[in-house]
């Protein structure tokens, strides 16, 4: 198989992960009007969850629903806990998440240690799948498809239910949609716990293409999360599916083609759009 073909086999699948850590982070943004700079944590630590769950003889599918769930939990006591008393106070907020992710960084190495823990794809999807002349590597298939099942899902839910309908009129103005009688707070847990779920999950089913689960995961996700929203746009789901897969090859092939230029490569988009375009690709311009 050619380098070309398998940096964009990873890439896609890269893409599919990223969009799983990104969906939600957009839509708490959009709607939060914060970025929360926890969310590299909640990937980091459900990976962590996903680990202990497998060691305690869970299967995988089960340890990764399970650690969504956890860190969901977990994201909507900080919403309504911490984060509700600090509304309307950006800076505060975003300080607050920042110190919470260093936080939590400490928990896991305390608990888990410093050392790379192993995570494994399911043995039943270990294999590869031939397409025309390649072989393609089953879990990476299977990821990507979640991925592409999961954005469905988000978009029917924000497009075909009374609650997408009243996320997307938060995310377009907050105090109208309150004037409306729409509980945003509500919103604001209900989109947080989703994000924070979204993320453990992707944590446990992004640990075989990562390799491993180690310190320090948190803080290598997190910027590419944020530049797929700077790029994508605040709110936007299509935007977090263009940005991510954007992102991941530009991640990838920047990484094994240009590795001296990799950065600029990376971070040159985020810079351009928010200079000719703060709102990001998909994103509209606030009221």
């Amino acid at each position: 198989m050619s380098l070309w073909v398998l940096l964009a086999i990873n890439s896609v699948s890269f893409g599919g992960l990223l969009f799983l850590l990104s969906a939600g982070f957009s839509l708490i943004f959009g709607l939060m009007r914060i970025p929360n700079l926890t969310h590299g944590s909640f990937f980091m630590l459900g990976a962590y969850v996903g680990v202990t769950l497998l060691g305690l003889g869970f299967d995988f599918w089960t340890s990764a629903l399970l650690s969504g769930l956890a860190i969901a939990a977990l994201g909507g006591a900080i919403e309504r806990l911490l984060l509700r008393r600090l509304q309307g106070q950006e800076l505060a907020q975003v300080l607050l998440t920042l110190g919470l992710s260093f936080m939590i960084a400490d928990l896991c190495l305390m608990r888990w240690g410093g050392d790379p823990i192993p995570l494994d794809a399911p043995a039943a999807l270990s294999g590869r799948i031939p397409i025309l002349s390649f072989a393609f590597p089953t879990y990476r298939l299977v990821l990507v498809l979640i991925a592409v099942v999961i954005a469905a899902a988000l978009w029917l839910m924000l497009e075909r239910t009374r609650l997408g309908a009243m996320i997307r009129a938060g995310v377009d103005d907050a105090q109208i949609a309150r004037v409306m009688g729409i509980r945003v707070s509500r919103l604001f847990t209900a989109v947080f716990c989703l994000g924070a779920g979204l993320a453990g999950f992707a944590g446990v089913i992004g640990g075989p293409i990562l390799i491993s689960v180690s310190p320090g995961l948190d803080s290598d996700m997190l910027p590419l999360a944020l530049i797929v929203v700077i790029l994508g746009g605040a709110g936007s789901l299509l935007g977090s599916l263009v940005g991510s897969f954007v992102i991941a090859f530009l991640y990838n092939f920047g990484q094994a083609k240009l590795p001296e230029l990799s950065y600029i490569i990376l971070f040159l988009p985020m810079l351009l759009i928010l200079v000719l375009r703060p709102q990001g690709l998909f994103g509209r311009k606030p009221l």
